[in-house]
């Protein structure tokens, strides 16, 4: 089992920062992978930006690009997502995640197999 804890969310306004992070605990050496995702109220969760423990590969959905960074301390098992230049459509929860094993899409929720509780994350216009 592998417990995650996120942190860093709150209110802010239009063209902000807030950074994210997700504490990892219990079996973390079977985790290949951390990700980020987002759910909106009404709408589907969906991909923001995933990294492997292992060579530090990132991963990107193209609205976030140039704006929001995945990094890692391996040495702290905490993962973390910084947010510049927030818009009002990035309001969301924003759930952290771990893939144990081979993952082969990060972009795919179902690759993940362990999940935090979510952190709500809200810019005002």
């Amino acid at each position: 089992q592998v417990q995650l804890v996120e942190s860093g969310g709150g209110l802010v306004q239009a063209g902000g920062s807030l950074r994210l992070s997700c504490a990892a605990s219990g079996r973390t050496f079977d985790s290949s992978i951390m990700g980020w995702f987002r759910q909106a109220s009404g709408k589907e969760r969906e991909f923001v930006a995933a990294i492997r423990w292992s060579g530090g590969s990132t991963y990107y959905v193209d609205s976030v690009k140039g704006r929001f960074t995945i990094s890692r301390d391996n040495a702290k098992n905490t993962v973390y997502l910084q947010m510049n230049s927030l818009k009002p459509e990035d309001t969301a929860v924003y759930y952290c995640a771990a893939g144990v094993g081979y993952v082969g899409s990060a972009y795919s929720a179902r690759q993940y197999a362990y999940w935090g509780q979510g952190t709500q994350v809200t810019v005002s216009s």
